[in-house]
């Protein structure tokens, strides 16, 4: 399997040679879409918008949101194969707009991809 790397979106504009995936559900405040230069924005692999609205990005809560979101991704077989199919083939970057580089769902993503599939 190639690299998976994870980069918050305000910090990584510009196409890097990877496969850039946007991971959130929602556009990220004040980037235009015309200059987050990306592969795609998949929607479908983000938390719920339930699980997002009540983690709301609290430390507290990020131990119960990662088994969730983990329930989460283990129902979304076929769009986690298709990730996995694009890092066998290329560098993947996993882009998210949260402000905490250690508290987001990307890292449980990354880790997930690892783990089942590096």
């Amino acid at each position: 399997m190639e690299a998976i790397v994870i980069k918050r979106v305000y910090d990584c504009k510009h196409h890097d040679g990877t496969y850039r995936i946007l991971i959130d559900r929602l556009w990220p405040r004040g980037i235009k879409k015309i200059d987050l230069q990306i592969d795609e924005w998949n929607k479908a692999i983000a938390p719920s918008a339930e699980l997002r609205k009540w983690f709301a990005h609290k430390e507290a809560y990020f131990e119960e949101f990662t088994q969730r979101y983990i329930q989460e991704l283990n129902i979304k077989k076929e769009e986690v194969q298709r990730l996995r199919s694009i890092a066998q083939k290329t560098p993947l970057t996993l882009l998210y707009g949260a402000k905490h580089p250690k508290i987001n769902h990307a890292i449980i993503l990354k880790n997930y991809l690892l783990k089942i599939y590096g």
